[in-house]
Parts: C-alpha cells; sequence; structure tokens
C-alpha cells in the first residue's frame, strides 16, 4: 500500500537521499491548499535570495530615481519570470535530476557536453564578485553599527564583521540537511518582509509619507519619458533570476517531490502522482511570488517615497547610510540603528540561502564535468561541504580585499546576461522535448511559458551590450 501525505510515517522532507528514485518512498500528492501547506518550503529559499541585495540596494535605487511610475512594473518583471521557474522544476520532479544535469542534455554538444554546461561553470565567477559585493554591504551595515578598532569603513572593521557572517554561515551550513536551510530561509524571509512592510507604513509618520494617490500613479502602465533604462534594469533586476530558477530545481528535489512521485513506470498512477506534486510545487512558487513581490514593492516605495523627492540617487551601499539617516533625523536616533541591523540581516539572508544553492549548483557542474558521480550520495555531500566553506571565505575575501574588482564584475555582468538567455533556452527543450506530455498543463500555461522565456531571453539580451 503506497503511504498517503498523512499517515504516521510520512514527513514535510524526504529522509532518503531525494536523488534516488526508490519505488518504496513513493507518497500520494496531498490536495488543495490547506493539506499542501506543510509540504511548501523550496519557494522560501528562492525568497530568501531574492528578497536581499537585489532590492535593498536595486530596487530602492530605482525607487529613487524615477519616483513612483514604475511600481506596476515591479509586479509585472517578478511575475512573467515565474513560468520558466515551475517548468524547470516539472522536469526536475518527472526526473529526480536538478536543472544542472538537464542543460548539459541540450544540443549542440560541444566535446561531449551540452554547451550550457560550460556556462553553468564559468558562472562561478560571476557567484564570487555578486556575493563578495553582498557580503561587503552587509558587513558595512554592521561595521556603522558597532565599529571594530577604526572608522566604520576601516579594512579592520569591516574585515572583523564580514568574518563573523563567514564563519557563521559555514556553521549554520555545514551540516548539509535541506531542512536547515528550509527552516532558517523560513524565519529569515518572515522577518524581513515584516520589517520591510511595516517601514514602509511607519515613514506615513515622516515628511516623506506616501499617498494613496501615490500607489495608484504607480500602477498605471505607463513609463515616464527617459526611464526606459530604469524600466530595464528593473525588469531584470528584480523576481528570480537565472541562479534563482536553477537553485530552485535542487530545492524541489531535495524536498522530496521527485522521491514522493518516484521513477516513471509508465503508469498512470505515476501521472497521477507527478501531478499532484507538481501542484504542491506550484502551490509553493506562486506562494514565495507573493512574499518576495511585496518585499520587492515595499523597498522601491521606500525609494520613490523617500530619496526620489529629495533627488538622491544612491549608489551601491550608500542606500544604507542615506535611508539611514532620514529615519534617524525624523524618528529619533534608534529607529537609524534598527533599520541598519534590518539590513545587515536582509543582506545576510540572501547570504545564507546563496551558500547551499551555490555550492549545489557548482557541486552539480563539476559532477557533470566528470569530477565524480552525482549519485553517489557520500561523494556529493563531501563536494558540497567543500564549497560551502571555500565559497562564503572566498566571498569575504574578495569583498574586504577588493573594493572594486571592476575586472570582476563586467565579467560577471557578461555571465549571467548569457546564462539568462541559456536557461530560457534550456527550460524550453526540456519542457518540450525531455517531459512526459501527460504531465504537462495546457495551452494557457504553454503560452505564458513561451512569453516567460522569451522575456528572461531578452533581459540577457538586452543587458549584454552594457558589458561589452
Amino acid at each position: 500500500m503506497t503511504p498517503g501525505a498523512g499517515s504516521p510515517r510520512s514527513s514535510a522532507s524526504v529522509q532518503t537521499d531525494p536523488y534516488v528514485l526508490d519505488p518504496t518512498q513513493v507518497r500520494e500528492p496531498p490536495q488543495g491548499w490547506r493539506p499542501s501547506l506543510r509540504f511548501l518550503g523550496p519557494g522560501m529559499i528562492t525568497s530568501a535570495a531574492v528578497v536581499g541585495s537585489g532590492e535593498l540596494i536595486t530596487a530602492t535605487t530605482l525607487g529613487a530615481t524615477v519616483g513612483f511610475v514604475l511600481l506596476w512594473l515591479v509586479f509585472v518583471s517578478t511575475l512573467v519570470k515565474v513560468a520558466v521557474q515551475i517548468e524547470l522544476a516539472r522536469w526536475s520532479i518527472s526526473t529526480g535530476q536538478p536543472g544542472i544535469t538537464g542543460y548539459d542534455q541540450v544540443p549542440p554538444k560541444l566535446f561531449g557536453r551540452g554547451w550550457v554546461s560550460y556556462l553553468a561553470i564559468l558562472m562561478f565567477l560571476q557567484f564570487l564578485t555578486s556575493q563578495a559585493g553582498v557580503l561587503s554591504a552587509a558587513g558595512l551595515a554592521l561595521s556603522l553599527l558597532v565599529p571594530v578598532g577604526g572608522a566604520p569603513t576601516s579594512t579592520l572593521s569591516l574585515g572583523f564583521w564580514v568574518f563573523v557572517m563567514v564563519a557563521l554561515a559555514i556553521a549554520v551550513h555545514i551540516a548539509n540537511r535541506y531542512g536547515v536551510v528550509e527552516k532558517v530561509s523560513t524565519v529569515l524571509v518572515v522577518l524581513v518582509t515584516v520589517a520591510v512592510v511595516v517601514m514602509v507604513f511607519g515613514i506615513r509618520a515622516t515628511p516623506f509619507a506616501w499617498t494613496a494617490g501615490d500607489l495608484g500613479s504607480g500602477l498605471q502602465f505607463q513609463i515616464a519619458a527617459g526611464a526606459m533604462g530604469v524600466a530595464l534594469a528593473m525588469f531584470g533586476l528584480t523576481g528570480v533570476g537565472a541562479g534563482e530558477i536553477t537553485s530552485y530545481s535542487f530545492w524541489c528535489v531535495e524536498k522530496g517531490y521527485a522521491v514522493w512521485t518516484g521513477p516513471d513506470d509508465g503508469s498512470e498512477a505515476w501521472v497521477r502522482r507527478a501531478r499532484g506534486w507538481v501542484s504542491v510545487m506550484k502551490k509553493d512558487a506562486w506562494l514565495s511570488w507573493v512574499v518576495y513581490t511585496v518585499s520587492t514593492a515595499a523597498f522601491y516605495i521606500l525609494g520613490a517615497a523617500v530619496l526620489h523627492p529629495q533627488g538622491l540617487v544612491p549608489e551601491g551601499s550608500e542606500v544604507l547610510t542615506t535611508i539611514s539617516r532620514i529615519f534617524t533625523d525624523t524618528l529619533g536616533s534608534w529607529v537609524g540603528v534598527l533599520f541598519l541591523l534590518f539590513a545587515a540581516v536582509a543582506l545576510f539572508k540572501t547570504i545564507l540561502a546563496n551558500v547551499p544553492s551555490l555550492s549545489r549548483q557548482i557541486a552539480a557542474s563539476m559532477a557533470v564535468f566528470g569530477l565524480f558521480d552525482w549519485g553517489d550520495r557520500r561523494a556529493r555531500d563531501r563536494w558540497m561541504r567543500i564549497l560551502m566553506i571555500g565559497l562564503p571565505i572566498a566571498w569575504g575575501l574578495l569583498g574586504v580585499v577588493v573594493s572594486s574588482p571592476l575586472a570582476l564584475v563586467m565579467l560577471g555582468g557578461i555571465l549571467n546576461a548569457l546564462y539568462l538567455m541559456a536557461v530560457s533556452v534550456a527550460t524550453l527543450y526540456l519542457s518540450f522535448r525531455r517531459t512526459d506530455r501527460r504531465i504537462k498543463d495546457g495551452p494557457a500555461f504553454t503560452a505564458y511559458l513561451l512569453v516567460s522565456a522569451l522575456a528572461v531571453f531578452a533581459v540577457g539580451a538586452l543587458a549584454l551590450p552594457d558589458y561589452l
């Protein structure tokens, strides 16, 4: 008898090797939202990666640049990308393989490997520069709160706080357990989302209060003259990117959706289970979309309401000190302290989510190129642990030692743009050529997927000339 979702031995996460489809581990999926809630979770890890550096710095800066006029684009830019995320996860659930493995199947082959696999390996450089910047910004927020041995911007003070965060990230993830990643991500995502929403309503008690009219004007589908460049930047920087889309496929497998679906034996029972667990995954993806969209919109409103009227468009981590000063001047120094603490948590949360996510992507790429057998759980776990120690150390060193690694940033931008384009193409290939038609959705979703893939591809194509 197949254990049901509510059987006594069932748990909300798989207990065996999630990448081995054992027929004895299949489980009937829950039906409806309420029974499905305890089986959600991968999306919170994705939200932890999305709601952080991109939103705190870039969304706030974009709001500061054009005001409320592009608020509507926050919702459009996050919504349009979800279909690619769902479709790649659908393939992973039906096969038990992560997205990186699927990318290797996309023709043409170069020296026996799919062309996307080479980009996946090269993305290590993009991961290096982007996460170094996040760690540096989080360290600055903490250093502004508690300087150590000198000025907040000194190498000693910044280095101390970056070291603390690197050590904490390693300590949290050294066990390499999905359940730990999910629980930590969920707590931090809820904390940051609630905090930024409270902050948005809090500024109504300041001279920078926003009105319903401001929100209404921002939800009209219009682009102000000269704002096209900002609109394109927002479309690319908000919502899930290629890294989050790829990571989500790992988390869906490790949650247990693939194991509970079981190996494809061609039976109608397998189709029923696959469609059921894909349905659970879609609920998870859409719930995470709500969370990171609300957070992104809140950060954007902060920039539009507080910075834009003053003509302030800060660059990089100056967003932290500028907004902190405004809260300090209007509500008291204690509010500025809370904001900096919030900023540090929001940024560090991105690191906590990306240490295991990016370690998995790099390890899977190494396996694709034959460095070890992905099916060997002991070797897989060993490489993941090595990367979860080595990556944050490398990020921290770069973030402290190299204040402006321009060449690496430029190279990272080129690779990120190319990867966005490659992921959209690879997802379409896996959907139309490698996914069982019986577990796919209807024509409406297919049309949505095509629009989504085209949008993701376009973001990469439009961004590429900026780095060339």
